[in-house]
């Protein structure tokens, strides 16, 4: 047990001050992120929209967060991450508090649109801080580990999220969204302030570099991660509805069922990296892996009408997302490096965004018309075909280390 709690913390070694507070940052601000994994259920109970509207306004959110990676990527290049965080961290918060008065369906199209496209300006942003804060021998794990802040976070905020719900309502939940993203500002300008920040790794300024759009490997590999996110985003839309209407779970249950998830890659994920960083598989090959396993987890709940398989599904799905994006998010690091970081991890942004656009919708509309097993045989169709893109990916990348 003793050696077990020593690979856990030894897994953390190494990492500099400037990734530690960045990733308290993303604590504080992530658990508060309540509203998002309530959201369908919020819209459809208290709001009384139907699965058409629900889909509808799940794709003027994925249009807003496509903007705002877009503006973050190209502001980060331009005007430089600390001020596009800050920057959105702070009107994400008056955003939220603002958007509960919002009630008709156009207005809260347009809100979650403008909401979205804020938050998400910081998401390039944020992943272009973290190359900066790490060495280079610690970028995965660097993620990794600011992965665990988010999940942490979001195993605490549904949870915390379904009690909100059950004793003063909805509303709360976007008062405590709003304050929390201004007190992650406040912490930010304190301990990340460039004057205060030693950067580790700066981002070294290549010449002739390649547009992001131009790199046919990298485009590629991004459209096979949009159908990654297309079947992930559905555990926080289609699947809380499929735990409520099939299996009759309230919100606390698929509160705490979502918590599982963060939980899980709290205890679990750090090691698990810094053990596949030891093995001889590329970064490529453990995206494959993890979306293979994120494919299985909705075979699973064609196989049985058994409650448990909530479970089961939920710790597959969850390794999946273990593997699948850190390793993802370091090879688009490494890549980023053939150009500008801003505009390469814009664009990597952008198409889970694109996800949020098509995925959302698209699972609202199918269960409406052909219900809950058609809807997860088209994802795990849709698992399949991202696996084949991706093995063409490392075809070839193993061409250019050849060639190169």
């Amino acid at each position: 047990m003793l050696k077990l709690l020593l690979h856990y913390f030894n897994s953390f070694s190494g990492l500099s001050k400037e990734v530690w507070w960045l990733a308290l940052i993303t604590l504080i601000n992530r658990a508060g992120a309540m509203v998002i994994p309530f959201l369908s259920l919020y819209l459809t109970d208290d709001l009384n929209f139907s699965l058409q509207q629900v889909g509808w306004i799940m794709t003027s959110y994925g249009l807003g967060s496509f903007l705002g990676a877009w503006l973050g990527g190209k502001l980060s290049d331009q005007i430089g991450y600390y001020k596009v965080i800050l920057i959105s961290l702070l009107l994400t918060g008056v955003s939220f508090i603002a958007i509960q008065y919002f009630t008709s369906f156009w207005s809260i199209c347009v809100g979650f649109f403008v909401l979205i496209a804020i938050a998400d300006m910081a998401r390039p942003a944020f992943f272009v801080a973290l190359s900066a804060y790490s060495k280079p021998e610690n970028k995965t794990r660097s993620l990794t580990f600011i992965r665990l802040a988010i999940n942490l976070g979001f195993s605490a905020g549904p949870a915390i999220g379904g009690l909100i719900i059950a004793s003063i309502g909805y509303y709360g939940l976007f008062w405590v969204d709003g304050i929390t993203c201004i007190i992650a500002g406040l912490v930010m300008i304190q301990t990340l302030h460039p004057k205060k920040a030693k950067i580790q790794d700066k981002e070294v300024i290549v010449e002739n570099p390649v547009s992001a759009h131009k790199d046919g490997v990298y485009v590629l590999f991004l459209i096979a991660l949009a159908l990654f996110g297309f079947i992930f985003v559905q555990y926080f839309s289609t699947i809380p509805l499929y735990y409520k209407e099939i299996h009759q779970l309230s919100e606390q249950k698929i509160g705490l069922l979502l918590a599982l998830n963060g939980a899980l890659i709290f205890f679990f994920e750090m090691p698990l990296i810094a053990y596949l960083e030891k093995t001889k598989l590329s970064k490529i090959g453990n995206v494959i892996g993890g979306f293979v396993l994120t494919g299985i987890s909705f075979l699973l709940l064609l196989v049985t009408p058994w409650a448990g398989v909530l479970v089961i599904g939920m710790i597959i799905a969850t390794l999946g997302e273990m593997v699948a994006f850190p390793f993802g998010n370091a090879f688009a690091l490494d890549r980023s490096k053939k150009g500008r970081q801003g505009a390469y991890m814009g664009l990597y942004s952008m198409s889970f965004s694109l996800a949020h656009i098509f995925g959302h919708n698209s699972g609202m509309q199918f269960i409406n018309n052909f219900g809950f097993e058609n809807t997860w045989v088209f994802m795990i169709l849709i698992a399949a075909l991202g696996t084949f893109l991706l093995h063409i990916v490392k075809q070839k990348l193993n061409r250019e280390k050849t060639s190169g």
